[in-house]
């Protein structure tokens, strides 16, 4: 196993003990094998930008099957694991563990791991498979661009040459801090951003008030921190409304049984039964289901959060709907909404008093612009409408695995980046397999089409069956991807159409495709 994590009784806890055993067969059967220290590992070779969940995983899936890597990383060794080596210790998964199995290697202890454990599960990963090895700390990458032969090139020469390009720089940069509040100095509490309570606030939260700026998910597991400090009280002001799910892996599996990824005729339904079922008494801070204000559950990435629910029935936690006014020496003035009343409409203005001010207002976006070529950017097709929202169409050899998400249900950090990562691999080693310029735009103007009715945009909001349809529909489509289909989509069997890819060569020489630059795309 990769990980010695402590195994449950069958009799006492049989599901746990059922779901490590599938944990135990998945990493046996589907891990890649890691090199020893003395393999010599072939081209292609890739470059891995970040090092953070995506970063280290796709790296160890190019290792395992054969591939060099080299990682590059703006911070220092501390920031393995990305956003997870910056968030507090109480921090854990919004989904259930079985949907975020990232790597097949990975064994979670139960349902929702929090932050040491997902640290340790991503640092056992990035050693188990060498890339301790091949990671460059205090590097960051401010330009990526080809040489004379389409060889990819890392800010310069000296770093080396690249066949392929994996962009995990993430969604989560800097912690976002806004100072523009009206009377900020006049607060005579702390005031801190959510990523930063463990360092900054600790046990000086217990029998304080906590007021929480914001309402997503930096909200919650703000939230989750002062309960766990027993804060006396938290309120949470919350400019929108937003959807919270129960952290229950059956219902978040099913809602992500949506192939449209849309909201549709039907959504009603599964909203409905969330008011009625999980919000009962409290659907006042659910989202209006009519109005100017209406907000469907597959728009926007839902919080994951049963405790939220307690803490507010406990009445330990009030959750308010509000714009803030400025800040006082008591606290914050408020203009509160009633529900269904957009941002800045009319509303009744009060003063909520508290000890320490939390900002759960985000990080901020971390751009790709800032490094890759302008040739990845054509109007209309620029992030998140790209090939699989993932590879800009005149660039078959660039990956941006999970850089531009947008929101989704229940597909975050799951096994898709090794699907990604091996259709990487595919395009780099198949010429046929890689998709032309022309086609890749084709692609994403039919997704635009079907998703014509969507209330965002058509690459702004997946569900997980949706994305399995976008993968199955990459590969059925080009007659030359067949023989990859057990490798994109399990990693098996990468040796048998590696063959068959030698054995097209005549054909591909008939045809006048004997180019072998990776980055030319000339299928379809």
């Amino acid at each position: 196993m990769a990980s010695q994590s402590r195994i449950h009784n069958p009799i006492f806890h049989p599901l746990l003990f059922l779901f490590q055993l599938m944990q135990w067969l998945t990493d046996k059967i589907l891990s890649p094998t890691p090199p020893s220290p003395s393999t010599r590992l072939g081209r292609p070779k890739i470059a891995v930008i970040g090092a953070g969940i995506t970063g280290v995983t796709s790296a160890a899936h190019c290792i395992g099957h054969g591939f060099d890597v080299e990682i590059f990383e703006a911070g220092s060794e501390e920031n393995v694991g990305g956003i997870w080596s910056k968030v507090n210790n109480t921090s854990s998964l919004q989904i259930h563990s079985l949907m975020y199995r990232f790597h097949p290697s990975v064994q979670w202890e139960g349902g929702y791991p929090d932050r040491q454990q997902i640290i340790s599960q991503v640092r056992q990963l990035w050693k188990r498979y060498g890339l301790d090895t091949r990671t460059k700390f205090n590097t960051k990458v401010t330009k990526v661009y080809q040489d004379d032969r389409g060889r990819w090139i890392i800010n310069n020469t000296s770093n080396g040459h690249f066949d392929g390009v994996i962009a995990a720089i993430g969604t989560c940069g800097d912690p976002k801090i806004p100072h523009a509040f009206p009377g900020l100095d006049s607060f005579p509490g702390k005031v801190t951003h959510s990523s930063q309570l463990s360092s900054e606030i600790g046990s000086s939260a217990k029998d304080k008030t906590i007021i929480v700026i914001g309402g997503g998910a930096s909200a919650v597991e703000a939230l989750e921190f002062a309960a766990s400090e027993e804060a006396a009280k938290i309120y949470i002001l919350s400019r929108s409304d937003k959807w919270i799910i129960p952290r229950n892996p059956i219902i978040n599996v099913l809602l992500s049984f949506n192939i449209f990824g849309q909201e549709t005729i039907f959504s009603w339904i599964p909203e409905f039964l969330l008011r009625k079922l999980f919000y009962r008494d409290l659907q006042d801070i659910a989202p209006p289901s009519t109005g100017a204000q209406k907000k469907g559950l597959f728009t926007d990435t839902p919080m994951v959060n049963s405790s939220v629910m307690d803490q507010l029935r406990s009445h330990k936690a009030e959750w308010i709907r509000c714009d803030i006014e400025k800040f006082t020496a008591q606290g914050i003035r408020i203009n509160r909404r009633e529900r269904g009343v957009a941002p800045e409409g009319p509303g009744r203005e009060e003063v909520i008093k508290g000890d320490i001010v939390v900002m759960a207002t985000g990080f901020e976006r971390p751009e790709l612009s800032k490094f890759l070529p302008e040739s990845c950017y054509e109007d209309p097709y620029v992030p998140p409408n790209w090939y699989l929202q993932t590879f800009p169409p005149n660039h078959p050899s660039i990956s941006c695995i999970n850089s531009n998400f947008v929101n989704a249900i229940g597909t975050v950090g799951n096994w898709h980046i090794g699907i990604y990562t091996r259709i990487l691999l595919m395009f780099l080693v198949d010429p046929l397999t890689r998709p032309s310029p022309f086609w890749m735009k084709r692609w994403i103007d039919m997704t635009r089409l079907l998703k014509w009715t969507s209330p965002v945009g058509p690459f702004e909001f997946f569900t997980y069956l949706e994305l399995v349809w976008w993968f199955v529909f990459c590969v059925a489509f080009n007659p030359f991807r067949w023989k990859w289909a057990l490798f994109v989509f399990f990693g098996l069997g990468f040796v048998l159409p590696e063959q068959v890819v030698k054995a097209e060569e005549p054909l591909r020489n008939g045809l006048g495709l004997s180019e072998e630059r990776p980055d030319v795309g000339i299928g379809f």
